[in-house]
């Protein structure tokens, strides 16, 4: 019988879709996939998740390290957190899960700053149980301490969660700790997939 619904954030219950918020700020259209790159898939950006370097030294190191793009990347650190917006029809699922007497936490690598912005401005973190995110651990996932973490810190058995993730790493690093899973593809596929399991 599964008690615990753990979700996570990014792309499962908010949007964050770079490429395209680059592409919002950045004129210079043959600049986007490179800024991306630099940025967003930089060895600094992971720090972040951990938490070993705040964003002014990320920022600072990802200029430095940059093919002469430091004003576009002082660009697209301008007010980035607002790419992070709710995933309506996954947030429905969530509160219906919640209404279910489920017990329903997040699980997530997310930086500092951006997971303060999400928390204050979004409503729906309110109705969690609690949650495990990776900069507050100095863990991220697909690591066997952070899904360790989530287990300690609120008792939970892996045999009676669910865990969804969109990524496929993740999720087997969740497998590895017998927790049942569900790779995110998109919210109506999540509500079918919850369904064979007889939770919504």
């Amino acid at each position: 019988m599964y008690k615990n619904i753990i979700f996570d954030l990014g792309n499962v219950l908010l949007d964050f879709k770079p490429e395209e918020y680059l592409k919002t700020k950045i004129v210079e259209v043959d600049k986007i996939s490179e800024i991306h790159k630099e940025l967003f898939q930089s060895e600094e950006w992971v720090m972040l998740d951990r938490g070993t370097l705040t964003e002014e030294e990320a920022k600072s190191i990802i200029i430095k390290n940059s093919n002469k793009n430091g004003h576009l990347i002082n660009l697209a650190f301008e007010n980035w957190y607002e790419l992070l917006t709710p995933i309506e029809e996954s947030v429905k699922v969530m509160k219906e899960l919640k209404d279910a007497k489920y017990k329903v936490y997040f699980l997530s690598n997310f930086h500092l700053l951006a997971f303060e912005y999400v928390t204050k401005r979004y409503d729906f973190f309110n109705l969690f149980d609690g949650g495990i995110v990776s900069y507050k651990e100095k863990l991220i996932k697909p690591e066997d301490g952070i899904y360790k973490r989530i287990i300690e810190e609120y008792q939970i058995k892996p045999e009676e969660s669910i865990f969804i993730d969109d990524s496929h790493g993740n999720i087997e690093g969740a497998k590895k700790l017998n927790f049942e899973t569900i790779l995110f593809k998109n919210s109506k596929d999540l509500r079918e997939r919850l369904k064979t399991y007889n939770v919504l």
